[in-house]
């Protein structure tokens, strides 16, 4: 029987440190409510309470509201965890910009994700400037970041995927703008996501290093456009090794038969790296493209999946190599 007991009691052990970084089981919950009914009233007070570099998940579970707050999360709180209410009434909402008070396009976030481990579902994240300039509504620069359910609204420059390296994965989202509207270094898949167009412009603009092998991949997602717009481009190369791919995506009538653009600078065509494969939807005709993007062949478009892609862009191995799977229950 004590030996019975003794194999339990390892077996639960090297399970816990298993799930040590990634548990589904919040070991800490923190409420944010703006009506005082939570242990904050606002969301920085709550990441600002969480103890630093903590390997167990802290979940903070905001209530509906609108939270005027420029965000930051340092890359010393790791393991954060953003559950709202309702993705449609739980707001995080700033409205700086490029070019007021000296706010550059990189400082112009509404939020600003460093800690590694980061997750959030059921949330909004805002840039209410208007079409002012580039204004950014989320700023990413830690690894391993998920997203769920989320909506990310603003104009030129709403969501910054960035950091050399790192790796962002978004399921369920709505991601809207005008300009360069997804933008960065960043390792970034879009799973079955919902990308609209405000403005004639550009989806994406990666700026991929050369070293790396993905860059932004969108997996099954839709694109579409206000009544008024028509003319947009898939992407166009930030900086000349830029990787984007669209693989068995609805793309609307708003694309431009020729698909993508070299920014003006032709030397570009011969290093980015822009591919399509299976799209559907109006936009999707291929005939027109642009002679230097490619349509995967069957064998290139299954390396297209989610554990090939975070998985083959670091030389570290992740204690848990799922970690895209986890999710708050």
């Amino acid at each position: 029987m004590k030996y019975l007991l003794r194999i339990s009691f390892y077996a639960v052990s090297i399970l816990f440190l298993g799930f040590r970084v990634y548990s589904e089981e919040p070991l800490k919950k923190i409420v944010v409510a703006r009506d005082n009914s939570g242990d904050y009233t606002t969301i920085q007070e709550a990441v600002n309470s969480v103890r630093d570099y903590k390997d167990e998940r802290t979940v903070i579970f905001i209530k509906n509201g609108v939270y005027k707050e420029k965000l930051e999360i340092p890359f010393w709180k790791t393991n954060i965890s953003f559950i709202g209410e309702r993705v449609e009434n739980t707001i995080i909402d700033y409205d700086d910009y490029s070019g007021k008070d000296g706010i550059r396009t990189f400082t112009s976030y509404t939020v600003k994700v460093s800690g590694n481990d980061f997750y959030a579902e059921n949330i909004t994240f805002l840039n209410s400037a208007g079409p002012v300039g580039q204004a950014v509504a989320l700023h990413i620069e830690a690894d391993r970041c998920v997203f769920r359910n989320c909506r990310f609204l603003g104009n030129q420059d709403t969501m910054l995927a960035n950091g050399e390296g790192s790796r962002h994965f978004f399921s369920e989202c709505y991601i809207e703008g005008t300009t360069d509207f997804i933008f960065g270094s960043a390792t970034a898949i879009f799973q079955n996501c919902h990308i609209h167009s405000k403005k004639n412009s550009y989806v994406t603009a990666s700026s991929t290093p050369e070293d790396i092998n993905y860059g932004y991949v969108f997996l099954n997602c839709k694109l579409t456009a206000d009544t008024s717009v028509n003319k947009v481009y898939l992407g166009r190369p930030w900086r000349p090794y830029a990787r984007v791919v669209y693989i068995k995506c609805d793309l609307g009538k708003h694309i431009v038969p020729e698909g993508w653009h070299n920014w003006n600078r032709p030397e570009r065509e011969l290093t980015a790296f822009y591919a399509e494969y299976k799209n559907t939807g109006a936009g999707s005709d291929t005939t027109s493209r642009v002679s230097w993007s490619r349509q995967l062949t069957d064998n290139e478009a299954a390396e297209y999946t989610l554990q090939n892609i975070f998985s083959t862009n670091r030389k570290v191995q992740d204690p848990d190599k799922n970690w895209y799977s986890f999710k708050i229950q």
